[in-house]
C-alpha cells in the first residue's frame, strides 16, 4: 500500500518579473506552516497582455482542480479583481496583503472549497530550480513615469535593513547558492540607515566571504549608484561585469515624454565610465506615443554607440490610470512589434560580436540545469563535459558558439 502524502500541497505559479518569482516563494513558505493544500498564484498586470494570461492560467487551474482553493495574488489581482472574481475557489489577495498570513487564512476559512480531497489533480506548471539566489532589498517606487502601472500596485518605495539582507544572504550560503542577486522594483533607489545600494554590495562581500558571485537585478540609468557600482565591479571580481540597466528609450524627446530622470547623454557618460570589461543589457519599449521614426532611430544611435550585448524590447502597452495611456500620437502596435525586432536584432549583432572576442578564454561559469552555465556577463554556456551538479563554479574554456550560446570545456 502507498504511503499516504502528508506534506504540504502547495503548487505556485509565477508570473511576470523575478522580483514575483521570490515574494511567490516566500509566501508559499509562509502558507506550508497551516494550510494543507492550495494553489498559490502571482500575477502580473505589467502589460495588458500579461493581465490577460494571468486570468488564462487561472482560469486553467480552476477547470482542471475544481475542488481546490486559488489564492490570487500580484499586480492583476490588484489592478483588475474583477478579473478574477468570476473563477471557481479564486481568493484573490491585494499586493498590501500578500505577505499577511491572516489574509490567507481568512479568505480560506470563507471559501466553499471542498478541502478533503488530498491532492491538486492537474498542474504542469514545474517550479524552475535556480542555481543563483535572488534576494529582495526593497519594494515600490517613489518616480511617476507616465507608462508605469507597477508602482501604483506596489505603493512608494521601501528599503529593507541590512540585517534582514545580511541573514538572507549568510542563509543562501548555507543552502548552497555561490551567486547572489540583489533585487527590487527600484533597487537603484535604495537608502536605508545611511546605506545605499553600493554600501550593501560593499558589505555583503565584505560581511559574506562566502559569495563568489554578486550581482543587481536591475538599475535605473539616472541613479549616480551606477558609477559606484563600476568602481566596485573594477575593485572586486566577485561583483560582476554584467549591469542591467532600465532605458526604455534613446531619444531625448521620448524619454522626457516618458517622465523619465536620465538622457542618452547619461548612458554614454556611463558606457564611457564603464570601459570594455564591462557590458550591459536594456529594457526598451518601443511604439511610446509619440515615437516618430527619427526617434526611434535616435534609440538605434544609441545602441550603436553603446553596444548593449542584449536588449529586453517590448511593445508600449497602455495601461489605464497612467498618463501615457491618454497620450496623442499613439503608435500602431504593428509598428511596435516591427521596432522590437529591429533593435533586439542589433543587440543580438552586437552580443555575437562580444561573444567572438572571447572565443578561447577561460572564464568562471555558473552551472545551471543540463550542464548549461553563464559566463560572468551573463551569456549562456553549453558545457561539452559528463554531467556537472547545478551552483557549481567552474571554469570553463570557450571553444565556439551556437545559436547564440557558447559551447565550452570545463577544465
Amino acid at each position: 500500500m502507498q504511503e499516504e502524502n502528508t506534506k504540504n500541497n502547495i503548487e505556485t505559479l509565477s508570473l511576470g518579473c523575478r522580483l514575483n518569482a521570490l515574494e511567490t516563494e516566500k509566501i508559499q513558505k509562509m502558507l506550508a506552516t497551516t494550510v494543507k493544500k492550495a494553489v498559490l498564484v502571482n500575477t502580473c498586470a505589467v502589460t495588458a497582455e500579461a493581465e490577460r494570461q494571468s486570468g488564462q492560467a487561472i482560469r486553467k487551474i480552476a477547470r482542471e482542480n475544481p475542488d481546490v482553493p486559488i489564492f490570487v495574488t500580484g499586480c492583476a489581482a490588484t489592478r483588475n479583481p474583477e478579473l478574477f472574481s468570476t473563477i471557481p475557489n479564486a481568493l484573490i489577495i491585494h499586493n498590501q496583503d500578500k505577505m499577511n498570513l491572516n489574509a490567507y487564512l481568512t479568505l480560506l476559512a470563507s471559501s466553499t472549497c471542498n478541502l478533503t480531497t488530498r491532492q491538486i489533480i492537474n498542474f504542469n506548471h514545474p517550479t524552475q530550480k535556480l542555481s543563483k539566489q535572488f534576494i529582495q532589498v526593497q519594494n515600490g517606487c517613489n518616480h511617476k513615469c507616465a507608462y508605469c502601472v507597477t508602482r501604483l500596485l506596489r505603493g512608494p518605495a521601501v528599503s529593507f535593513d541590512y540585517k534582514d539582507i545580511l541573514t538572507d544572504a549568510e542563509n543562501a550560503i548555507k543552502n548552497g547558492f555561490e551567486e547572489i542577486v540583489l533585487t527590487g522594483v527600484d533597487t537603484a533607489s535604495y537608502a536605508k540607515n545611511g546605506k545605499l545600494i553600493s554600501d550593501i554590495c560593499r558589505s555583503l562581500l565584505q560581511d559574506v566571504p562566502g559569495i563568489r558571485r554578486l550581482r543587481i537585478s536591475s538599475m535605473d540609468p539616472a541613479s549616480p549608484e551606477i558609477f559606484k557600482i563600476i568602481d566596485l565591479i573594477h575593485k572586486d571580481a566577485r561583483m560582476m561585469p554584467h549591469m542591467h540597466l532600465s532605458m526604455q528609450s534613446g531619444s531625448n524627446d521620448v524619454l522626457q515624454a516618458m517622465h523619465r530622470r536620465h538622457n542618452a547623454e547619461t548612458v554614454l557618460k556611463i558606457s564611457r565610465y564603464a570601459g570594455t570589461d564591462i557590458t550591459f543589457s536594456w529594457d526598451i519599449i518601443c511604439g511610446f506615443p509619440g515615437e516618430t521614426d527619427d526617434k526611434f532611430q535616435e534609440t538605434l544611435d544609441l545602441v550603436n554607440k553603446t553596444k548593449p550585448i542584449k536588449i529586453h524590447a517590448f511593445p508600449f502597452s497602455a495601461r489605464p490610470d497612467t498618463e501615457a495611456f491618454n497620450m496623442t500620437n499613439q503608435i500602431e502596435h504593428a509598428i511596435a512589434k516591427k521596432r522590437v525586432k529591429i533593435i533586439s536584432d542589433l543587440a543580438d549583432k552586437f552580443r555575437i560580436d562580444f561573444m567572438h572576442s572571447h572565443i578561447d578564454d577561460i572564464v568562471s561559469v555558473l552551472v545551471e540545469e543540463n550542464n548549461i552555465g553563464r559566463t560572468p556577463h551573463d551569456i549562456p554556456v553549453k558545457i561539452q563535459n559528463d554531467r556537472i551538479p547545478s551552483r557549481t563554479i567552474c571554469k570553463v574554456k570557450l571553444t565556439d558558439i551556437k545559436d547564440g550560446n557558447y559551447i565550452g570545456l570545463a577544465v
